[in-house]
């Protein structure tokens, strides 16, 4: 955060850390959780975190390891037993809690790469533990329903955050008259205990690209254009940080999010909000200027706070390898997808501020 400010300061902005909290929504694995998977021949297996099984958001927390045998709801007696389930409806997760169930085992598959990415904020804890088990090993554990054990921990709990956008203001926001932010949130995931998440592409690659189209558009622009480049917290939590500042941003303004510039592949995936009719004209134009095919794709990010709150709004995605896992490295940063992104930005305020 502090390393952006003095970035986007060299490169001639008022740069302002606008802080924001966010209580009781992100989840936090603050030890390894463990799963250890033994059939009644005393065959055990230790699962590997997140590669074979990982936290459930729905979670309860449960630090110390709890071991039980293997049931389904059909079961007559869940008492201290894992349950098997195979989606993770509410009011089955609550019956096995009930019942005194030490957990209940959900199946969920991996990225390509075998990873199950990693999330920090999505349905309310519950009170039973629950652990994601890989998709073909929960169809394994099932085969020994009533002939093996489970010992169990999720160390998992909710915390309270404080978050802070960076705001970073070239051209100041003025009414009547064009005013563009340019937006693309720094915060990822976090680190598990032992495991890093370098979050190379969702989202640093995103920055990188927003910084370098701000700071030449800054020196290109006509002297009547408002330019403003915030740096947005808490995306993963919800959009916190674009929640927060987009009831400051002038009506009128209009907004280009850019949620990955990592490896562009077939095309950049945009979506629009609000009264975008001529942000996504000139974006179109820009996309046929540097050669970027453009293709209407849901984009949850922070582009539908500023879109709901009335402004045009576009998001646009340019690639994730590796999306929220530690496979999300830096060598997976293409430069020619950076650029291509910087420039795509640059040539849809060029257009916009066109006579």
């Amino acid at each position: 955060m502090f390393w952006l400010a003095d970035q986007l300061r060299a490169a001639g902005a008022d740069v302002e850390l606008d802080e924001f909290t966010v209580d009781g929504v992100v989840r936090e694995v603050y030890s390894t959780p463990q799963l250890v998977f033994t059939t009644n021949d005393g065959a055990a297996r230790s699962l590997v975190f997140r590669r074979e099984f990982c936290e459930h958001l729905a979670s309860a927390d449960l630090p110390q390891p709890r071991t039980g045998r293997l049931a389904t709801l059909g079961d007559n007696d869940l008492a201290n037993a894992w349950v098997m389930i195979d989606g993770f409806p509410t009011t089955q997760a609550a019956g096995a809690s009930l019942a005194g169930a030490a957990g209940v085992l959900v199946a969920r598959g991996t990225d390509a790469a075998g990873w199950m990415p990693k999330m920090i904020a999505g349905p309310a804890a519950t009170g039973v533990a629950v652990l994601a088990v890989r998709t073909d090993l929960h169809e394994q554990m099932r085969a020994v329903v009533g002939r093996a054990t489970v010992t169990a921990s999720v160390p998992l709990r909710t915390v309270d955050v404080t978050g802070a956008n960076v705001v970073a203001t070239f051209r100041p926001l003025r009414p009547a008259r064009l005013n563009v932010l340019l937006t693309a949130h720094f915060d990822g995931v976090g680190d598990d205990p032992g495991l890093r998440f370098p979050a190379a592409c969702d989202n640093a690659s995103g920055v990188a690209a927003v910084m370098e189209a701000a700071r030449v558009l800054h020196g290109t622009l006509p002297p009547h254009v408002g330019l403003t480049a915030a740096f947005l917290d808490a995306e993963e939590a919800g959009a916190y940080g674009a929640a927060h500042l987009a009831p400051s941003i002038p009506d009128g303004t209009v907004v280009i999010n850019l949620d990955g510039a990592a490896q562009l592949a077939d095309a950049a995936h945009v979506e629009a909000g609000g009264p975008a009719r001529t942000l996504l004209t000139a974006l179109d134009q820009a996309g046929r200027q540097v050669g970027v095919p453009l293709q209407a794709h849901a984009m949850p990010s922070d582009n539908r706070r500023f879109a709901a709150a009335g402004l045009a709004a576009v998001g646009i995605g340019m690639g994730m390898p590796g999306y929220q896992t530690p496979a999300e490295t830096p060598d997976r940063v293409s430069p020619e997808t950076l650029d291509l992104a910087a420039r795509l930005i640059i040539a849809t305020v060029a257009n916009l501020a066109a006579p």
